[in-house]
């Protein structure tokens, strides 16, 4: 029987071996090394068990009765449908939907369809209110006519591939025949058809590791779903496909949780894989393991800490800066498979429908698993937790009866994660309600693509890291000779301790190959305003110049021994408690060095600048502590 340990070590074999696409998406070799799905999908077994009526994708006819049931006594189920009715009222009012496609992507048209059948076909399913059925009608014949869905990029197949299926599966017969079979022709035409390349190989994604494998896996299970009945080889043999690829993307969330991508591709690609569960169990009575995988439901625990007092993520990778408003409908889906009303954001699900906005795209299939949620006990969310992987993190949070908001987040990880940066070591700080420590975040793909960026390759000289937002100079980490991390040199925790006091320890030295003989990170919680922050360095004959850095956008004071940062009324210490004789300096970095830069106002680097030449021995630990003021 293998333990996590061997699994661990598969998953870092698996990532030594991969490569990069010039897609973006990181191609993992295909590897038996790895926990499987059950996988018993033939032809045979797909017409014997698949349930012969609809609707069957996410909702079947017992879990529609359930929903009906709780949309009379349940009072977040009752909000959470008016404001999927509001979204769908809006939804009425606009144009239909046109192929109009933005750079290489035609990704913002196909997720907009998945949104309309998820409200459209919702209210559908439980008003068969007919104006809300000829909606939908125009809205399939209107996609269903594009000349293909794109190809070439196939996140805009799959969105586009799983809106249409959902549309076919909820209005259950209900379209005129001509719609169907259109729909269902499309569906293997424009969907399914594309992801069987000439060639005979597998597409990318399809044994990708990344949040591709999850979303088109995913579309192209419920496409495979929704044609069964007219293409039953072609379906069997689509959905076999999926359940032995979706074991490469799923063992991303091993050994802990932590998704490697961050919190809000976290969401994407977990949102997706949910979905997937729910169209499986609903149309087969079983998800073939994919919920049980190793690390999957222990992710839940890393989205919950993921999100700050200050209402910010720990922004690593390519996460957005801040939550929406709005209930966390993916992790409900943890809540109702555990019951653990922690990750159950019941006060964000009854907040006024109105106040709501625009719903998710997939908010229609999430009522289902919303409605299931019976709490069984709130399961303590730790304060002081680390997850390993291809991009470990560290988290402390303050201890039960905390009043100073405090919130800390770290990391190791390399630049070659998906999504990933140079950004091993670096951290984020929060007390009494202020990001005094932040993390640039992302920015917006096509803007950078449409003028020629090459912004997916990683090797070590691609142009990628001439991002301040890629590159370790606008990270809070240490940089070595104004050089660059080694791209592949792969940061990890190797000490955790909890308690009141909790403390972590980030090996760096991977990340310095030819720059450092030796490089220790060490986060200290040492009082419930603070955190100290000691980095043991050993130098090589190479070595010139190291560089500790923070990144901020507070005010910035010089004092003695380091700085002062101030913001919204308050303020923070930063004291150089070891290297007294060096005096901190400040770079501003708004304006941005490179005029693709992303732009944060305010946004500026504090330094440590500490010459080679004064390190005795080629030894120094260099110690700051951050406390309030």
């Amino acid at each position: 029987m293998k333990t996590k340990h061997h699994y661990v070590i598969s998953l870092l074999c698996m990532i030594l071996l991969s490569s990069t696409s010039p897609s973006g998406i990181l191609k993992a070799s295909v590897t038996d090394d790895i926990p499987k799905l059950d996988n018993p999908m033939t032809e045979q077994y797909l017409k014997k068990n698949l349930r012969k009526s609809q609707p069957r994708l996410v909702l079947n006819s017992s879990t529609e009765k359930m929903l009906r049931q709780k949309l009379k006594t349940d009072p977040v189920i009752r909000n959470m449908y008016e404001a999927i009715r509001l979204n769908a009222g809006k939804v009425m009012e606009e144009p239909l939907l046109e192929r109009i496609q933005t750079g290489r992507r035609l990704l913002s048209v196909s997720r907009e369809m998945l949104y309309r059948m998820n409200m459209l076909g919702m209210v559908y399913r439980i008003d068969k209110d007919p104006e809300v059925l000829y909606r939908i009608n125009e809205e399939l014949v209107a996609v269903c006519n594009f000349r293909d869905w794109n190809p070439s990029h196939f996140l805009d197949v799959a969105e586009m591939a799983m809106a249409v299926a959902i549309g076919l599966d909820w209005t259950a017969g209900d379209l005129p025949q001509s719609t169907i079979d259109l729909a269902q022709n499309a569906l293997i035409e424009k969907g399914i058809r594309p992801s069987w390349p000439e060639n005979g190989k597998n597409p990318s994604w399809a044994y990708g590791t990344n949040n591709w494998n999850q979303v088109c896996n995913g579309g192209m299970i419920a496409a495979s779903i929704a044609i069964a009945g007219k293409d039953p080889e072609l379906a069997a043999k689509t959905i076999q496909r999926a359940l032995d690829g979706l074991p490469h993307s799923l063992v991303e969330y091993m050994p802990d949780g932590v998704y490697p991508e961050g919190s809000t591709y976290w969401e994407y690609g977990t949102s997706f894989s949910v979905t997937t569960v729910a169209m499986l169990e609903s149309a087969f009575g079983k998800d073939f393991g994919h919920s049980g995988y190793p690390g999957f439901k222990e992710s839940a625990v890393f989205r919950v800490l993921m999100n700050a007092p200050s209402g910010w993520y720990y922004n690593f990778a390519d996460c957005g800066d801040r939550r929406s408003v709005q209930g966390d409908e993916t992790l409900a889906w943890f809540a109702a498979k555990t019951g653990n009303a922690s990750f159950f954001e019941k006060e964000r699900f009854l907040m006024p429908p109105d106040k709501m906005g625009k719903l998710s795209r997939l908010a229609g299939a999430a009522l289902v698993w919303i409605a299931q949620y019976e709490e069984k006990g709130k399961g303590e969310i730790p304060t002081a937790w680390k997850g390993g992987g291809a991009n470990p993190v560290v988290i402390f949070t303050g201890e039960k009866g905390d009043t100073h908001d405090y919130y800390f987040g770290g990391k190791g990880g390399r630049g070659t994660v998906n999504h990933g940066n140079m950004d091993g070591g670096s951290f984020v700080f929060e007390l009494n309600g202020v990001r005094w420590v932040v993390d640039p975040g992302n920015q917006a793909y096509h803007e950078l693509e449409q003028t020629g960026f090459d912004l997916w390759n990683r090797c070590q000289e691609c142009e990628r890291w001439t991002l301040l937002t890629k590159n370790n100079f606008g990270h809070s980490t240490l940089t070595v000779n104004d050089q660059l991390h080694a791209v592949d040199g792969l940061a990890t925790i190797v000490d955790f301790k909890d308690g009141a006091m909790p403390e972590a320890t980030i090996d760096l030295t991977p990340a310095f190959r030819g720059q450092l003989k030796e490089a220790k990170r060490r986060f200290i919680k040492d009082s419930a305003t603070s955190l100290v922050i000691e980095d043991h360095i050993e130098t090589l004959d190479a070595t010139e110049l190291v560089t500790w850095q923070l990144m901020t956008t507070s005010d910035v004071e010089l004092v003695d021994n380091g700085v002062i940062l101030r913001q919204s009324g308050k303020r923070l210490k930063v004291e150089n408690i070891s290297h007294p004789g060096l005096a901190m300096s400040v770079v501003s970095l708004y304006p941005a060095p490179l005029q693709l830069d992303r732009q944060m106002k305010g946004l500026k680097r504090v330094e440590l600048r500490m010459p080679a030449w004064t390190i005795d021995n080629g030894k120094t630990s260099i110690k700051i502590r951050l406390s309030e003021l």
